[in-house]
């Protein structure tokens, strides 16, 4: 596929050249993102066919297993491609029962980039993000400031362990304390069709050339439940992931994708909704779900 059958480039302001539609490698774990895939060959398959595809950014944690994912990119895609932009992620690790509990002080941080350094298989990490948030739910912004963490991740990138940085589960307020610290890259909220309290960031974000990467189109571990979504979907032809990722896209040219997926063929559906332009009628249903 060429670029722009994956929704084109953003260029990042001091930052690496992102084609849009990128892969998300956690369902490339076992249940649960814990414990090795079921398919390990298949795996790895699909990360070369992702790249073969002109996919350039793939994301992953350490946490991812843990070691699973990095250490299944390592065997597909050593040597990286110069081209090739791994994000990856830091502030937790993972308990005996799977957990996923907070290490954010600077000793555990710089602990997480020397694994990630090592499970990847290379001597700089290209973007890391500080993952900050969790709450009730565990996936949404706690406000307080993230000065330590995000300047102990500052002070490793001067080092050179680190190209670039970003942060993820962040409030406005955290972005703005970040980007006072040190230069970021990009965001990484939970954002989708239902779940819009990031529509003023990502306008900030685009007028400062730093990507917005949304997490979980569809609602991640609680599936989003619409009938107007499955409507369109039936209306176009093609399948509600489809279609979410298809109106994160049109949402604005700073927005790019992570979904994932741990076969090939699921991976080509998810590809293709990058050429989906959907008409005006579909966007308007699909912007009054939230509202």
């Amino acid at each position: 596929m060429n670029e722009k059958a994956l929704g084109g480039r953003f260029p990042i302001e001091g930052g690496p050249s992102l084609v849009r539609m990128g892969y998300g490698a956690m369902q490339l774990a076992g249940p649960r993102v814990f414990g090795p895939p079921r398919d390990r060959s298949e795996a790895v398959a699909v990360l070369r066919a992702a790249v073969e595809a002109g996919v350039n950014h793939i994301d992953t944690a350490d946490f991812y297993g843990p070691h699973v994912t990095n250490e299944i990119i390592r065997e597909a895609l050593l040597p990286y491609g110069e081209d090739l932009h791994i994000v990856t992620k830091v502030g937790s690790v993972r308990d005996e029962e799977g957990g996923w509990p907070h290490a954010r002080s600077p000793e555990q941080l710089r602990a997480q980039v020397e694994s990630n350094l090592r499970t990847l298989g290379t001597d700089v990490l290209d973007v890391v993000n500080l993952r900050v948030g969790g709450g009730a739910d565990g996936h949404s912004p706690v406000p307080g400031s993230l000065a330590e963490p995000f300047g102990a991740l500052a002070e490793m990138r001067r080092a050179g362990k680190i190209r670039h940085l970003g942060v993820s589960v962040v409030d406005a307020e955290q972005i703005r304390e970040a980007r006072s610290i040190a230069p970021i890259v990009t965001v990484q909220n939970w954002y989708n069709v239902a779940h819009r309290g990031d529509e003023a960031i990502i306008a900030e974000l685009y007028a400062a050339g730093i990507s917005y990467v949304p997490f979980w189109p569809l609602g991640g571990f609680s599936p989003l439940q619409s009938g107007v979504l499955d409507t369109v979907a039936a209306r176009l032809g093609r399948s509600r992931q489809a279609v979410a990722l298809a109106w994160l896209l049109q949402r604005s040219p700073n927005v790019l994708l992570i979904p994932g997926t741990s076969g090939r063929a699921h991976l080509r559906e998810n590809l293709d909704a990058a050429s989906l332009e959907l008409p005006d009628d579909a966007v308007a249903d699909l912007d009054a779900i939230a509202g």
